[in-house]
């Protein structure tokens, strides 16, 4: 990171980077390479999306960092809304963008953590005493806290010894891991966190009220809700049969994301010991519901399903289909697909295959309850309550299936997914997906860019969320196409990516400037990128790295008829002016302990 262009990282007391020396083994790339079309677009896509964020920023946010808007609490319009919308902000600077994204998001995200530590409701108990406390959402559940950590979880990319993230990494962790000091979030002796609703100041063990997710009372018609409402009548009657929360929940397993961000800063044990416990606890209760993820455990004595066996309960579970008070239809509301962060980061951290195994056994579990209807056409179902299976569709249930192939590069998993463009290039079957993503990419720029400068609701007339939708950060077929990586939904997780970049010159994350990169196959033991440097007359030195976490052992490197053996984390490239050249590295995935360290500060 160039520190003299962030002045505001520097009063954050980022501490001064030390040189140290790049990884032992490097190639060089002198053969000239035209600048391919997809090197030209990722390019304009870093650099126009800077000013259009930059603008974004001025017109939502104060100086102070502060969103302008009318701030309260609540699951639809809450303090998590205002995070997100600066969601992808993180990946777009450790792609490669300029260090003001960086700068102006450090500064949104510490305004905004005072602004709602300041913030008070005054129906709501949980945030009588602010909405944020110690820093952190004072209750709510996973799939909201997961969305307002969206951008935390990701700033280890390019900020990894932030002092204020490393201690917030840790705090944070330290609510839910069951110590002395913690709020009784979490059961040590039970292994489950006990209930949906929570945070840093505890769990409701109670049922839940409308009022307590919707927030105080407003004038809704005053503004454009997000979800259709037009009273605060339908906000609280959208919540009407949210009271199930307390026991242990499938969508408490992206709670498992704070733990798995502190292990990242210093590999220490504790961390990874938590989330192996909790993960293999949620395991053996899979094991002993059929192969399926239970959605409610009893925080009293750790049963799945409590007294009445209805493992399917609770809130956001598999039986969960509450009305919609704006067309008055139930509404199939299981938030399944989060769980699978908790897979993820248990992969990530002890690279054991049992937690994808279990992820596929679910999902032939659940297929296993097809049924055939009257026409004779097979019906696959969806949710569960306590008629039994329903929710039924004609294709086979495929929850998380592009995780879990990404996870296991299995032919078998890959079927599951069925089609899929990104997919289809890596395959070699779709070769335009690169500059058609990339420009789909760059439309939605300015599309965004026009949309907000027409937006001329005045801050009191703004909820949290109205903005979201012009968030102008474009990163998904940068991070698909420069990384091979999926990229991070609402849910908070981390980042699963096949490669990473850094700049040795500038000690930062991302590619230099004026270098492309292309992952244009990904088998399980071999990566192949195209990096190019598109300066004709300066040479540029990339680290390449294996893994968003350097979890990835890169153990040999191929440029045409050379073969280098790497047997590490990372490797050095050296680009000359105009140099270009396709790299085929063959790898042993999960090998590692992940770390957001970079290259040249790792022992």
């Amino acid at each position: 990171m160039n520190l003299r262009a962030l002045p505001l990282v520097a009063l954050l007391s980022l501490p001064p980077v030390v040189p140290a020396a790049a990884p032992a083994v490097a190639v060089s790339i002198d053969t000239p390479m035209v600048a391919p079309e997809w090197a030209k677009l990722e390019r304009r896509l870093l650099a126009e999306t800077v000013p259009a964020c930059r603008e974004f920023a001025r017109k939502y946010y104060d100086e102070r960092g502060y969103v302008q808007c009318f701030v309260r609490w609540g699951a639809n319009d809450g303090p998590d809304d205002a995070f997100e919308n600066f969601a992808d902000w993180p990946q777009l600077h450790a792609l490669g963008a300029s260090d003001e994204i960086l700068q102006i998001f450090l500064k949104t995200w510490n305004g905004m953590i005072r602004q709602y530590s300041e913030a008070r409701t005054t129906d709501v108990p949980a945030g009588r005493d602010g909405m944020y406390v110690q820093e952190f959402s004072a209750q709510a559940d996973w799939m909201h806290h997961g969305e307002g950590l969206r951008t935390f979880n990701l700033l280890g990319l390019s900020a990894p010894t932030l002092p204020i993230y490393q201690e917030r990494a840790r705090r944070w962790a330290g609510l839910y891991l069951g110590e002395a000091a913690a709020p009784p979030n979490y059961d040590p002796k039970l292994k489950l966190i006990r209930s949906m609703q929570n945070g840093s100041k505890g769990p409701m063990l109670r049922a839940a009220t409308a009022l307590d997710w919707v927030g105080d009372p407003f004038d809704v018609a005053k503004f454009v809700a997000g979800h259709g409402e037009s009273t605060f009548e339908q906000f609280l009657q959208h919540y009407q049969e949210y009271t199930d929360v307390a026991g242990d929940h499938f969508l408490n397993l992206v709670a498992t994301t704070l733990p798995t961000t502190a292990y990242l800063i210093a590999n220490e044990p504790k961390y990874r010991a938590w989330l192996v416990d909790y993960m293999d606890a949620w395991l053996a209760r899979m094991k002993a519901n059929g192969g399926i993820v239970p959605s409610y455990v009893d925080y009293r004595d750790g049963k799945i399903g409590g007294p009445e066996n209805r493992w399917w309960g609770n809130a956001y579970g598999w039986g969960f289909s509450p009305v919609n008070p704006v067309n008055g239809r139930r509404e199939n509301r299981n938030r399944i697909p989060r769980a699978t962060v908790g897979f993820a980061n248990a992969l990530l951290v002890t690279g054991d295959r049992k937690y994808p195994d279990a992820w596929r056994t679910m999902i032939d579990a659940v297929n296993s309850h097809a049924r055939t209807a009257a026409d004779g056409r097979r019906e696959y179902p969806t949710m569960h309550g306590a008629d039994g299976w329903y929710g039924w569709q004609s294709t086979p249930w495929n929850v998380g299936a592009l995780e879990l192939w990404y996870w296991t590069q299995r032919g078998d998993d890959r079927a599951r997914v069925g089609a899929n463009p990104w997919l289809e290039f890596l395959e070699g079957r779709n070769p335009d997906f690169p500059e058609t993503a990339l420009r789909r990419d760059l439309a939605s720029v300015a599309w965004k860019v026009a949309g907000f400068r027409a937006d001329t609701k005045p801050p009191e007339r703004r909820l949290a969320d109205n903005m979201m939708d012009f968030n102008p950060a474009a990163v998904t077929a940068l991070e698909q196409l420069m990384w091979g990586a999926l990229p991070p939904g609402r849910a908070g997780e981390l980042l699963s990516a096949r490669l990473r970049y850094f700049d040795p010159q500038r000690k930062r994350a991302g590619v230099p400037e004026d270098v492309a990169a292309l992952v244009s196959e990904m088998s399980a033991a071999a990566t192949s990128v195209t990096l190019v440097n598109l300066n004709a007359s300066e040479p540029r030195t990339v680290i390449v790295q294996g893994g968003a976490y350097g979890e990835h052992t890169i153990t040999t490197v191929e440029i045409g008829d050379r073969r280098v053996t790497v047997d590490g984390a990372c490797f050095t490239v050296r680009l000359a002016p105009g140099a270009g050249a396709k790299l085929t590295l063959g790898m042993r995935r999960y090998a590692r302990a992940p770390t957001v360290a970079f290259p040249w500060d790792r022992s």
